[in-house]
């Protein structure tokens, strides 16, 4: 498996050890290219080849650590601020499902330079702009076809991944969205109980084909501190918007926790100890999907 830890990774808001990756940084547009033709996986790759990331501007305010480059910033939560403690719509139907996978697709467009970064200290310095091609195919796809379900969205989303994402994060993703859509059945609006079976459907397909759990540095421990957090929201009489905030949190903190580790999966793992103190570049694209449903989930779509 690629780096189910290259694909399984933003970091919270507190400066990382020594060494460490910021936090994934929210700027305009990437300027990343035509790499998008850019076959394989994240992998193994020069260790620490970290280079500069492109594109920070006054948002990456936040404090810079050592051997990171330009300083990084923990960026703004799509959605936060007073309406955060509004209850939002009750239920997702197929064109709320379909915002949540553009407002994905715009994080990761936006995030591609960081995402190849992080990827360039342990793997293959593809992951930026493997997610990108994928997202941006699947977003297209959507808009020709228009899902009539949430089921038949998320099930198209992880066809076109499966097969336009190279290395081990197309078939992750595409096998997480396409066992959630499993989960979601054929109701035309999904509310949070469903949801929640959905995310834990999603994250066992993916621990099922890497054989990866919490603690071997991958996007695991992003996904598996998110579906914690959103059924305890929910087993508690919370809604959708609250529980996908949760969620969205508890991934960052997940993927900060993936610094102190070691890599025990995929070709990171042949690196060894060298790659502790760098966040994993699977879990960080894991929290920006995590941050746009938190974003789509607390708003009406029209």
């Amino acid at each position: 498996m690629e780096h189910a830890n290259t694909d399984q990774t933003t970091a919270i808001g507190h400066p990382a050890a020594p060494g460490t990756n910021g936090p994934i940084p929210a700027r305009g547009p990437s300027n990343a290219g035509p790499a998008d033709s850019a076959p394989g996986q994240p992998g193994v790759g020069p260790a620490d080849a970290t280079p500069a990331r492109p594109g920070a501007g006054p948002a990456d305010s936040g404090p810079g650590q050592p051997g990171a480059g330009p300083a990084d910033a923990r960026p703004a939560r799509p959605g936060a601020g007073p309406a955060d403690s509004a209850p939002g719509p009750a239920t997702m139907d197929a064109s709320a499902f379909r915002a949540w996978i553009a407002e994905a697709a715009r994080l990761v467009i936006d995030n591609t330079d960081h995402l190849t970064h992080l990827d360039a200290a342990i793997g293959d310095a593809d992951h930026g702009v493997n997610m990108r091609r994928g997202f941006r195919a699947a977003v297209a796809l959507l808009d020709e076809t228009v899902p009539a379900t949430p089921a038949a969205v998320l099930d198209a989303v992880g066809r076109t991944l499966i097969s336009k994402i190279g290395g081990a994060s197309g078939p992750l993703y595409g096998t997480a969205f396409r066992q959630a859509a499993k989960a979601l059945g054929e109701e035309p609006a999904v509310p949070a109980e469903r949801l929640g079976a959905a995310l834990h459907a999603a994250l066992a397909g993916v621990q099922r084909l890497g054989a990866a759990k919490e603690g071997d540095k991958t996007m695991v421990d992003a996904l598996a501190a998110a579906v914690s957090a959103y059924q305890a929201v929910v087993s508690s009489g919370g809604g959708l918007a609250g529980a996908t905030r949760a969620a969205a949190d508890a991934a960052e903190r997940g993927l900060q926790a993936t610094v102190a580790m070691q890599a025990r999966k995929g070709r990171a793992s042949y690196l060894g100890p060298r790659t502790i103190g760098h966040e994993d570049p699977g879990a960080a694209s894991a929290v920006l999907i995590m941050r746009a449903l938190a974003t789509t989930a607390g708003k009406e779509v029209t």
